[in-house]
């Protein structure tokens, strides 16, 4: 009987557990062929640096995400780069002479990215591992990410005003947008100051209602909660090493982890945002 209950325990473990696998091509949730894709891994040749882009509203119909836009060239959708570690600049660079690409994986609910940074010599700095998972909501859906960075050789990543996780967004000019923080700055009153998360809106072309993705910091990031970098544009993220320089001894790790919340509304949902941050936990 003990035998039977343990096997059966057993067979639940192994069902329900996610199966990731390796992938050729750009990454993407749902990986299924049947409905729309919400997150998609960006698929640019010149592009070596990883992203994502598309990034679509709730319903899968409309594109939150920018692309290479003529005002920052160097900014893709949603992405991670820091603008000085030993002093290359991984913020505005994306081609393969900075970013070595290694593998992508691919699970029902969730991919990964697994690249190298390089130093001017070609040889590796920082293995960059990028973990997203996508959790569904009833009228929103949250997207988590744990990025671990692991020194190959001594790094450190110079103090700078941006860098880190970035959000871009389809920004013109004279289109509606808008953002509030979670210590109730507006706008760039957010720009450089403390905050567990901020909420993006922007109004996006065939959406009723004003699109929203709103950024968390996890509590267990060093430097929580984090300075964040606003630009007059509204790109969005994080900004690591605006307090100083971060110092990562080879063979040595760093893991920032985030949640994003997409949701549409022409009000800002603090409520929503809020409970996301509490159920984000350690």
């Amino acid at each position: 009987m003990t035998q039977t209950i343990f096997l059966m325990l057993l067979l639940t473990c192994v069902c329900t557990a996610e199966i990731t696998v390796r992938v050729k091509g750009p990454a993407r949730i749902p990986h299924t062929s049947d409905g729309p894709v919400t997150i998609q891994q960006g698929d640019s040749k010149d592009h070596t640096r990883p992203y994502i882009h598309p990034l679509r509203s709730p319903d899968g119909k409309h594109v939150l995400t920018q692309f290479s836009p003529g005002h920052h060239k160097h900014q893709t959708g949603l992405y991670w780069g820091q603008t000085r570690i030993n002093k290359r600049d991984f913020f505005h660079n994306y081609r393969g002479d900075y970013w070595k690409h290694i593998k992508n994986c691919l699970g029902n609910n969730s991919m990964e990215f697994h690249s190298q940074l390089l130093d001017g010599k070609g040889t590796p700095m920082l293995g960059d591992r990028q973990q997203w998972n996508y959790i569904p909501g009833k009228d929103h859906y949250i997207l988590d990410l744990k990025w671990t960075g692991t020194a190959m050789q001594d790094v450190t990543i110079g103090k700078y005003s941006y860098g880190g996780l970035f959000l871009r967004m389809p920004w013109k000019r004279g289109i509606k947008a808008a953002c509030l923080n979670s210590e109730g700055h507006k706008n760039q009153q957010g720009e450089g100051k403390s905050a567990k998360w901020v909420d993006l809106a922007m109004q996006i072309e065939g959406m009723e209602e004003m699109a929203h993705v709103a950024m968390i910091d996890h509590p267990a990031n060093p430097g929580y909660p984090t300075l964040w970098r606003i630009d007059g544009q509204f790109g969005v993220g994080p900004a690591l090493a605006r307090r100083g320089d971060i110092q990562i001894p080879k063979g040595k790790s760093v893991t920032y982890r985030y949640r994003l919340v997409v949701y549409e509304g022409n009000d800002f949902r603090a409520p929503l945002v809020e409970q996301a941050m509490k159920s984000f936990g350690p």
